[in-house]
């Protein structure tokens, strides 16, 4: 079974060795405790970075399934980070988060290779749906 499924409204843990990895990059504390949260009770294993090169660091020393990074401003700090996950592996998965929708962040990031860009706040429900929508699915070893 993958990670997350549900039997009798009980949700059962990842195979051995299964968990899934998102890196949540959010200057916003209360935004990343939250995302972070809602994650953690899905059991996916979450990094959390307050900042731009905290986030940096963190997709140098291992590899995530799936990655959150906020536009801080419209400058879109988050930029970088999503060039650096590109680089590394355009298959996995970014959404960029935003306070405020700035048309231009959005065609930077989509064409960067982001495949969500949202406004914030984002319920639990639709975090989830987002997350398990894009993470490729874990392979099955007979």
């Amino acid at each position: 079974m993958a990670q997350g499924t549900a039997v009798h409204g009980e949700l059962l843990p990842a195979p051995w060795g299964a968990r899934r990895s998102i890196l949540i990059v959010d200057e916003s504390a209360k935004d990343r405790n939250y995302v972070g949260e809602i994650l953690r009770t899905r059991g996916y294993e979450v990094v959390a970075c307050g900042s731009v090169l905290e986030g940096a660091c963190a997709l140098e020393q291992r590899r995530f399934d799936f990655v959150m990074v906020s536009q801080g401003s419209p400058a879109f700090e988050g930029r970088s980070i999503l060039e650096r996950v590109v680089e590394i592996d355009r298959t996995i998965p970014v959404i960029v988060l935003t306070r405020c929708v700035e048309m231009s962040c959005y065609i930077d990031a989509m064409q960067l290779g982001a495949v969500d860009y949202l406004e914030k706040p984002i319920s639990p429900a639709e975090i989830l749906r987002l997350v398990e929508t894009h993470l490729r699915p874990i392979p099955m070893v007979a």
